[in-house]
């Protein structure tokens, strides 16, 4: 199974919190992340992306169907996040546009099975991967990238 986890793209301050919108920059950065994520991601895939407006619009640069998940809003625990997900056991590939700390705390959890809080820059995308290899599962972090690098 494979867990993108893709940090809304930046957004203006302001309240309340859920209307909050991206900004131009933001909106750029979500472009430039999709189109690399277009070029990566396979046919079918999920979208689960946090109700917040920024959230949704930072999606939304990717053309696709998406499902609005209330489990992975601002303030979502990481566990609710990893179920909502279906990982570890699920199959496929799972694309969760969401929020920090959530997201660093998901991909801690993920990868390490510990607790922790791991910074993920505004609009960038982790890529993890949950394989078999000789007879052990495994958790491979395929990439982590930023919109400035893309």
């Amino acid at each position: 199974m494979d867990l993108i986890l893709w940090r809304h793209a930046e957004a203006e301050d302001g309240a309340p919190d859920q209307a909050r919108e991206l900004t131009a920059r933001g909106r750029k950065q979500a472009r430039a992340v999709a189109r690399w994520l277009a070029k990566r991601l396979p046919e079918h895939f999920r979208i689960l992306v946090s109700p917040a407006v920024r959230a949704q619009q930072t999606a939304a640069a990717l053309e696709r169907a998406v499902e609005t998940e209330p489990r992975v809003d601002v303030g979502a625990a990481p566990h609710e996040v990893l179920i909502a997900a279906g990982w570890p056991e699920g199959g496929g590939t799972v694309l969760v546009v969401g929020h920090q700390p959530t997201l660093g705390e998901v991909a801690a959890l993920a990868l390490t099975g510990v607790h922790a809080s791991w910074p993920v820059k505004k609009g960038a995308v982790w890529w993890l991967r949950r394989r078999a290899r000789d007879g052990e599962v495994e958790v491979v972090l395929r990439a982590v990238i930023g919109p400035d690098l893309v």
